[in-house]
C-alpha cells in the first residue's frame, strides 16, 4: 500500500459509489413525487413511447365519446319530437272521426275543427324546435347524423334522419287540411292513420340509431379504461416497492458518506511519518 497526498484512491471509489447511491436515490424519489416509474423519455425511452402512444389513443377515444354522446342527445331530441306528434297524430284522428259523424250539428264541428287546426299547428311547432346543438333530425334539414367510432376518425356511425313536417313523406296530413265539413273529417281519418303508421316506424328507425351510439359509446369508454389500465402497468410506480427502496438507499447514503470520511482522513496518517 503507498502513502500520497496527491491521489487517494479511497475517497475517489467511495465517492464513485456515493454518487451512484445518489442518483438511484434521486431517480427513487422522483418515483414518489409523481407516482411514475416512468415519467419521461430519459428514464426509459422505449417505454415511454409506447405510453404516449397509448395516451393518444386515449385522448382519442374521449373525443369519440364526446362525439357519440352529441349524437345521442340529437337522436334523443328527435325521439322526443316523435313521439309527441305521435300523440298529437292520435288526437288529430279522434277529433276527425268525430267530425265525420253527419249528426253534428254546426257549432260543434266548427269547435272541433278549432281544436284540430290548433293540434295540427302544433306538429309544425314541435318540428322546428327539435334541434340539439345545431342539428334537426325531424325537419328535412340534413339527410343524417354522423359520429366517430374510432380514435383515429376513419370509422364512422350514421343514422338516418326522420322528416316528420306535415306534406312530407312519414306526416301526409297538409298544413291546410281541415275537418271544417264532414267529407273533409272522413277522409282525413285514413290520412291522419297513415301519418300515425309511418311516425311510429320512424321513431323505430331513430330507436335503433340510438341503440348503435350507444353501444359504441359503452365500448369506447370500456376500450378507454382497458387501455389506461395498460399505461399503468407500464409507467405506474410501486409504492411499496419504491418506499422501501427509499430507506435502503438512505442507508445506503449515510455509509457512502461515512466511508467518504474514513477515506479522506487516511492522508493524514502521513503526517505521523514526519514526527
Amino acid at each position: 500500500m503507498s502513502f500520497s497526498v496527491n491521489t487517494n484512491t479511497g475517497a475517489m471509489v467511495a465517492l464513485q459509489y456515493l454518487n451512484q447511491t445518489q442518483s438511484q436515490l434521486n431517480t427513487t424519489q422522483s418515483a414518489i413525487n409523481s407516482g411514475l416509474k416512468v415519467s419521461s423519455a430519459r428514464d426509459d425511452g422505449s417505454t415511454f413511447a409506447i405510453a404516449q402512444n397509448q395516451r393518444g389513443a386515449v385522448a382519442g377515444y374521449a373525443a369519440v365519446t364526446d362525439s357519440l354522446n352529441r349524437a345521442t342527445s340529437a337522436v334523443d331530441v328527435a325521439l322526443s319530437a316523435g313521439q309527441s306528434i305521435s300523440d298529437l297524430l292520435i288526437q288529430l284522428k279522434t277529433k276527425a272521426l268525430s267530425a265525420s259523424d253527419s249528426s253534428l250539428d254546426t257549432a260543434s264541428r266548427q269547435a272541433l275543427n278549432q281544436d284540430f287546426v290548433a293540434l295540427r299547428d302544433q306538429i309544425t311547432t314541435i318540428v322546428k324546435n327539435a334541434s340539439f346543438n345545431g342539428t334537426n333530425l325531424v325537419d328535412g334539414s340534413t339527410t343524417q347524423i354522423t359520429a366517430l367510432s374510432s380514435a383515429d376518425g376513419t370509422r364512422r356511425i350514421t343514422t338516418s334522419a326522420q322528416k316528420m313536417s306535415l306534406s312530407s313523406t312519414i306526416v301526409t296530413l297538409k298544413s291546410t287540411n281541415t275537418i271544417s265539413t264532414q267529407a273533409k273529417a272522413s277522409t282525413l281519418v285514413a290520412t291522419i292513420q297513415t301519418s300515425l303508421t309511418n311516425v311510429n316506424a320512424a321513431l323505430a328507425k331513430l330507436s335503433a340509431g340510438a341503440k348503435k351510439f350507444s353501444i359504441q359509446a359503452t365500448f369506447a369508454q370500456t376500450l378507454s379504461d382497458t387501455l389506461t389500465t395498460g399505461i399503468g402497468n407500464l409507467v405506474d410506480a410501486n409504492m411499496a416497492q419504491e418506499s422501501a427502496q427509499l430507506q435502503s438507499l438512505q442507508v445506503k447514503q449515510q455509509l457512502g458518506v461515512q466511508a467518504l470520511s474514513i477515506a479522506n482522513q487516511a492522508p493524514q496518517t502521513i503526517l505521523s511519518l514526519f514526527r
